[in-house]
């Protein structure tokens, strides 16, 4: 198939992988692009690269699917490169294509506008796929190639450079079948090996990471057939509903967990690569009889010892092992019932006046909604693990643990799902990163309540820095007049000082079906019953 020009090839790939909307920057080195997609699609004209990326990733996994952005090379590229690593980090699937200035002038070092040292070596580096255009006969199949490597298990972003002069120029196509994944085949004797440790077990215990997402029927109806206990990372929540009786979630390291996992004689882990943050620097003990099901065989024993592990797909491995299910022993999934209580109850209590804000939200959304969260006090404290998450799309948030990416989450899950509200909570400091953002928020204007907590700066920082040391350093910031700047960007403003405001503002704003900004003021607030510290080692302390 002929296309006049690369914009239109981009658009037929797009229209075959299901993507109507893309993030991104308009630039003289992807033009073309820029076009097509804008007439042929949807174009949101993020302020920062950065945030294209963030938006594409989190567009993908609202809906479950792949998201794409499109930036300028040299500058623009570099800029897309931390939001690159978040979604490298998380194995999230995003499609990014960069542009890449003239084959005549490709690597010359004349510096030509826009011009970089080894873009593609920086793109692989953070990519699990990066390929540049040669020609207009094979730009389909790397785009093709691309999403693939995205798209399979673990994926993560993959990124193409196209010349600018290629993008003009007419394509020759042939489109393809999508070519489904090779998935590992299950070892029989492994099967049966960790089938005899499941039936044996009577006080069974299962951890969810993001790998068990696309495994829930089969998940639910182990964890029914075993009576066992649910936790989870945070990338996990969601794979069964966090309103069943049996989802611990994820407080692995709460001290009532940590007993739990002491009597528990199996351990099956699903998809989780036990992140620092997640096992107090791998310093919480599991037990010897652990079976790890992951698609990753490097992930197998890599953090801590498998007494089986399973390369497999978590749907198959979960299936198999269905079959060896006993149930638990008496009283064990009623302890397991305490637990999940005494966990949310010592939580909802020391995060003091910011309960009713956690119960606010979860009153004001729907079922289905998505709760996007940047790195910030209320996100780590609660928001990961108190408010509760019934589907893994729903739960977006950085897992490389990097500041600011949250509000170009929310906007791009929000876009991604226009039929469910969204929620975003982020900090002063996080937003502050990219404020342009809500310059965006307010020309695209999504079902999207932005909740900002104003604490004057790096509050976990501030807390840490008080706590090891005797002064303060880079931590505390200059705050803008929140309602002042939600006026001057046309979005409708709401303040809450006092608990009891928590839940008319939050019902208004998700009600009112558009965006609105949502001021946390945390000093007329009142403060937590203990200051949040980050769960990191401070070396010597």
């Amino acid at each position: 198939m002929r296309h006049d020009n690369g914009g239109d090839l981009l658009v037929a790939v797009l229209r075959e992988l299901g993507i109507d909307t893309v993030f991104g920057i308009v630039s003289v080195h992807n033009l073309p692009l820029v076009e097509a997609v804008d007439r042929e699609l949807r174009f949101v004209p993020v302020r920062h690269e950065a945030s294209a990326v963030n938006a594409a990733d989190a567009y993908g996994r609202a809906r479950g699917s792949l998201g794409c952005a499109l930036t300028s090379t040299g500058t623009g590229a570099g800029n897309a490169a931390g939001s690159l690593i978040e979604s490298l980090s998380a194995g999230s699937s995003v499609l990014h294509v960069t542009g890449q200035v003239e084959s005549g002038f490709f690597g010359s070092g004349r510096g030509f506008i826009h011009e970089t040292k080894d873009q593609l070596g920086m793109l692989d580096a953070v990519s699990v796929y990066a390929a540049s255009v040669p020609d207009t006969e094979r730009a389909g199949k790397i785009l093709r190639e691309a999403a693939r490597a995205a798209l399979a298990s673990p994926g993560g972003p993959a990124s193409v450079e196209w010349p600018i002069d290629l993008q003009y120029a007419a394509q020759e196509d042939e489109s393809s079948e999508p070519v489904a994944p090779v998935l590992p085949a299950l070892v029989a004797s492994d099967v049966a090996a960790a089938g005899a440790l499941l039936s044996a077990a009577r006080r069974p215990l299962i951890w969810a990471g993001g790998g068990a997402n696309g495994a829930r029927g089969e998940l639910a109806r182990l964890l029914e057939a075993t009576g066992a206990g649910l936790l989870t990372s945070n990338s996990g929540r969601g794979s069964v509903p966090e309103d069943h009786p049996q989802v611990i979630g994820n407080f692995a390291t709460t001290p009532a967990v940590r007993a739990l996992l002491a009597d528990a004689d199996l351990l099956l882990t699903v998809g989780t690569h036990f992140r620092s943050n997640e096992t107090a620097d791998y310093t919480l003990e599991l037990p010897a009889a652990h079976v790890q099901i992951d698609v990753d065989a490097a992930a197998l024993g890599r953090v801590y010892p498998a007494a089986h592990g399973l390369h497999a797909d978590a749907s198959a491995a979960l299936t198999a092992l269905l079959a060896h299910a006993r149930p638990a022993e008496a009283g064990w999934t009623r302890r397991v019932a305490g637990v999940r209580t005494e966990v949310r109850e010592n939580l909802h209590d020391s995060i003091g006046p910011q309960a009713a804000i956690c119960d606010a939200i979860r009153a004001a959304l729907p079922r289905e909604a998505v709760v996007a969260r940047d790195v910030t006090i209320a996100s780590s404290s609660w928001g990961n693990r108190l408010l509760e998450m019934y589907d893994p799309r729903d739960n977006v948030f950085p897992r490389g643990g990097g500041i600011g990416q949250g509000l170009g989450m929310g906007i791009g899950a929000a876009l991604g799902r226009p039929d469910v509200p969204t929620v975003v909570i982020a900090g002063d400091g996080g937003l502050a990163v990219h404020l342009g953002e809500l310059l965006t928020l307010a020309q695209e204007r999504p079902a999207l309540t932005l909740i900002v907590f104003n604490d004057g700066g790096y509050g976990v920082l501030r807390n840490m820095q008080d706590a090891h040391g005797d002064r303060r350093s880079g931590v505390d910031l200059v705050t803008p007049d929140f309602e002042l700047l939600a006026r001057a960007c046309g979005l409708p403003y709401a303040r809450i000082s006092a608990e009891e405001h928590a839940a008319p503002v939050l019902d208004h704003a998700v009600a009112s079906g558009g965006p609105m900004l949502v001021e946390v003021d945390l000093a007329a607030l009142g403060p937590m019953k203990n200051p949040f510290t980050p769960p990191v080692r401070i070396p010597g302390q």
